[in-house]
């Protein structure tokens, strides 16, 4: 995986569990870091769509350690 991937997935798995926080404990992780209103209500539906996306995330983390590069034949 080259840098610019490595990065790339390196911030969709920062943001996925981002989402994660706002789904399960309705706080924003990086507008606390950045300022602003850190406190995010939302639906039921929604928290548990962001809570999947977080799931994701934390699922999408064994890429960052897997070296195998998939090739068409």
């Amino acid at each position: 995986m080259n840098w610019l991937s490595r990065t790339a997935l390196i911030l969709v798995i920062v943001g996925a569990l981002n989402w994660l926080l706002v789904g399960v404990f309705q706080w924003d992780l990086v507008t606390s870091l950045f300022g602003g209103d850190t406190v995010r209500p939302s639906s039921g539906l929604s928290r548990i769509i962001y809570s999947l996306v977080g799931l994701a995330g934390l699922y999408s983390i064994t890429f960052l350690f897997n070296d195998s590069d998939v090739r068409s034949k």
